[in-house]
């Protein structure tokens, strides 16, 4: 099992160009097997989440390539339907690509995903969506069986109980090439799904509404190949300028989107971190003492602060002057990084969805191990805060998010290697 050896208490400063998006390349990924012609994507990032994807499409008869930054997948010879229980294992996001299979082959089989150890993730609202648009679903053993019961799904009102990104991307999925309309009430408007139905309409899908709570799908008979830049990846942006506010330095981000990261910036910058935003630039500088943040940090479905963000920033407050505090309200198990900055000399209590970060003077190294993506990366941003040595294992949770990480690291002067 390969690790990090990271040594704390080097400023760090630097510039970095962000990778493409991890959350938009998937999707983005599982539509592209829908309709004809080949699909190119530019700045697809180097994830082992990303290769999982591949080998999913690959299974399913799609021609997938992934190298240099750019996938190419030609849909042509995609008939297959089912996705073996050892691939659905290996990535959490592996659900999104029911609607698309769906879509295209009119059935499709499959069992619950994997991935990181968040708590579970429930699946009704998909299914829920899939039966409202004409399928037909059962479930022997764990492995669930949808098939459409007519030759296309057909266009439905489907309003969601909760803003799911998942359920959401399935649908949209699902009702490009659905007969008739399909309305979304109460839609997730994270930016990854703009990205996705940009992707789709430059194929020819008919989609409006994407970003705003309620979406509408016209079905189209066809879609064509297309070539579609990834969107920049706005968590590993907050993992970089947590990283940087921890450990004092400064960083120059490019090839950011700075208007869809503005709900971390925002509350990033009340820390006293001077931060300086330009189109597709973001300037950091971190000098004295982080100061804690006043208000509760509620993590809620974009517009509001992402959950993906909350442990790489509670990652930075552990050593900021003051008490922070912040509320989960997306999944059950996100605080499990808590166990390790505690262990690194933290003073973080939780208390069911709710953690209270007391700042402390300093951390010290010590041997961790990381249980999830970003639970994963939060324990880097303590650990290049902290004094001395930090052993941290488990890294291969951190390859299915962020690209060359090590080397991103190692270019703003950070002392980490892997072994």
């Amino acid at each position: 099992m390969q690790k990090y050896i990271i040594t704390g208490g080097s400023r760090l400063s630097g510039e970095l160009t962000l990778q493409g998006s991890k959350n938009s390349a998937l999707p983005i990924m599982s539509a592209a097997m829908l309709g004809d012609g080949e699909s190119v994507l530019k700045r697809c990032p180097a994830l082992t989440d990303v290769y999982s994807a591949s080998r999913i499409l690959s299974y399913l008869g799609c021609k997938c390539t992934v190298a240099d930054g750019t996938a190419i997948i030609d849909p042509a010879g995609s008939s297959g339907y089912e996705i073996p229980d050892d691939l659905m294992r290996e990535m959490r996001s592996s659900i999104m690509f029911i609607g698309a299979i769906l879509g295209r082959n009119g059935e499709c089989t499959f069992s619950t995903p994997g991935g990181c150890e968040l708590g579970p993730r429930p699946i009704d609202m998909h299914l829920a969506a899939l039966r409202k648009m004409g399928a037909d679903i059962s479930d022997n053993g764990g492995r669930i069986h949808c098939r459409l019961n007519k030759r296309k799904a057909h266009g439905a009102k489907i309003t969601l109980p909760f803003p799911s990104v998942g359920a959401t991307e399935n649908i949209i999925l699902l009702a490009v090439c659905a007969e008739g309309e399909t309305i979304v009430n109460n839609a997730a408007r994270e930016p990854e799904i703009c990205d996705l139905c940009s992707f789709l309409r430059k194929r020819g899908a008919d989609i409006k509404g994407d970003g705003e709570s309620t979406i509408v799908i016209s079905g189209v008979d066809k879609l064509h190949g297309c070539e579609h830049t990834i969107m920049p990846d706005r968590i590993a942006g907050a993992t970089y300028l947590s990283m940087t506010a921890a450990a004092g330095g400064e960083i120059i981000l490019k090839n950011t989107c700075t208007a869809e990261m503005e709900p971390f910036i925002s509350v990033l910058e009340q820390t006293g971190c001077r931060i300086y935003l330009a189109e597709d630039r973001i300037y950091l500088r971190s000098g004295a003492r982080l100061r804690a943040i006043r208000d509760r940090i509620r993590t809620m479905p974009h517009p509001g602060f992402p959950t993906d963000s909350q442990a790489v920033l509670m990652a930075a407050l552990v050593i900021a002057e003051g008490a922070s505090v912040f509320e989960e309200n997306l999944f059950d198990c996100r605080y499990r990084h808590t166990v390790a900055l505690n262990k690194m000399g933290a003073d973080i209590v939780v208390m069911g969805k709710v953690a209270v970060v007391r700042g402390v003077e300093r951390l010290k190294g010590a041997d961790i191990e990381a249980t999830d993506l970003r639970g994963g990366a939060a324990m880097v941003v303590a650990a290049l805060a902290a004094e001395g040595t930090t052993c941290l294992s488990g890294i291969s949770h951190i390859d299915r998010g962020y690209e060359k990480f090590e080397e991103a690291v190692s270019t703003l002067g950070g002392k980490i290697r892997r072994v």
